[in-house]
């Protein structure tokens, strides 16, 4: 059974496998990395980075765009939380990320680079702007996507009744959204304009294998208001 209804379905991990995340608690990508693993039930170790003072390991190995998440599985390292996790996905079977089917498989891929490219950005320029009247315009235009597809699907998660890769991708929108919501006194994901979406929101943070990934809430409340400079 999938950990958003139930229990996890144990997975054979080798005892030989050396599993490490090189990231840093209240990344919403490296926490991506950490809900894959805890769906498929993968021990791992997690290594803070300092971004201000990167290691020399993360330079090692993520010389290009010198950035976490980098996952380590038996001293390979691969760089980018989508990548992460469809390898993650693919190497350990037990709980699916991605879906089966073929056609399913490229939609979720759709919608996950769709949240990257144009949700997420659009939801990050209106804290950016203290909610300027055109920002929150453009971001309500991409989450109403979101909105519609849940509506159309009908469905608890977008990966259907269980947690998949889009849920885990729309994370920011789930938790950190919500975060710098509360820290600026704006309001976006709203029940009135986005009721499936937010209901999909309190879902998907209340499955507990999810709760075992998000940082603090309250660490991320402080750090939007020294972000955007409301004390």
């Amino acid at each position: 059974m999938n950990p958003a209804t139930e229990e996890l379905i144990p997975v054979h991990q080798k005892m030989e496998d050396e599993v490490k995340l090189h990231s840093f608690r209240g990344s919403p990508y490296g926490c991506r990395v950490e809900i894959a693993l805890k769906l498929k039930g993968i021990s791992y170790q997690f290594i803070q980075e300092d971004l201000n003072n990167k290691s020399q390991h993360l330079l090692k190995y993520n010389p290009v765009y010198k950035k976490v998440p980098v996952f380590v599985h038996n001293g390979n390292p691969i760089s980018e939380s989508l990548v992460i996790i469809e390898y993650i996905d693919q190497l350990w079977k037990g709980v699916p990320v991605l879906p089966q089917d073929a056609y399913k498989k490229a939609q979720a891929r759709f919608w996950a680079k769709f949240i990257d490219e144009k949700c997420i950005p659009a939801v990050f320029k209106v804290f950016g702007s203290h909610g300027d009247e055109q920002d929150v315009a453009e971001a309500n235009e991409q989450l109403q996507f979101l909105e519609n597809e849940l509506s159309v699907k009908g469905n608890k998660f977008f990966g259907g009744n269980n947690i998949g890769l889009v849920d885990i991708c729309a994370s920011y929108i789930a938790f950190w959204a919500g975060a710098a919501e509360e820290a600026l006194g704006i309001e976006l994901v709203t029940k009135d304009k986005f009721p499936k979406l937010k209901e999909w929101c309190d879902n998907y943070i209340n499955c507990q294998v999810v709760k075992d990934g998000l940082p603090p809430r309250e660490r991320l409340v402080a750090y939007y208001k020294w972000r955007f400079g409301k004390a």
